[in-house]
């Protein structure tokens, strides 16, 4: 089979639709959990915490050096950027990763118990003996 042939099957079936779907909500949700989690979240822990914010929290390794000039302009020392850890930042998206994790694992469970209720529904109920016999009886008739 050749790959057009197989990937213009896979296309058609439906899957690759499906995932670009899912990708572009995901992509949205996320938008919409990290806008919630800055705009919502963060300012009421950082009301509980003091007034602190935390997107400005780091741990400062090495400080930023300025550039030197002399007064005609000439630079004899370039400037080093600061070198820090920006913990408030990852403390921010690790509670935008929970609630996504969250809001996933709620729309997987509802998913599982639509499952459950379909598997539990009875199956259609064999025929009795004595309509077994009649089948075969009409089978047999017809031939």
């Amino acid at each position: 089979m050749s790959i057009i042939k197989e990937f213009k099957e896979f296309a058609v079936r439906g899957n690759l639709v499906d995932t670009a779907v899912a990708f572009v909500m995901g992509a949205s949700f996320g938008k919409i959990v990290s806008s919630f989690v800055d705009g919502m979240v963060m300012p009421l822990v950082g009301m509980l915490t003091g007034g602190v914010d935390f997107n400005d929290k780091k741990w400062v390794l090495k400080d930023a050096v300025p550039e030197i000039k002399d007064a005609a302009g000439r630079i004899y020392a370039k400037s080093i950027a600061e070198v820090s850890v920006k913990y408030g930042t990852f403390l921010t998206n690790l509670i935008d990763f929970i609630i996504v994790a969250f809001a996933v694992f709620m729309v997987i469970k509802a998913i599982n118990k639509i499952k459950k209720k379909q598997e539990a529904a009875p199956a259609p109920a064999e025929p009795s003996s004595t309509d077994k016999l009649l089948m075969e009886i009409r089978d047999s008739l017809k031939k």
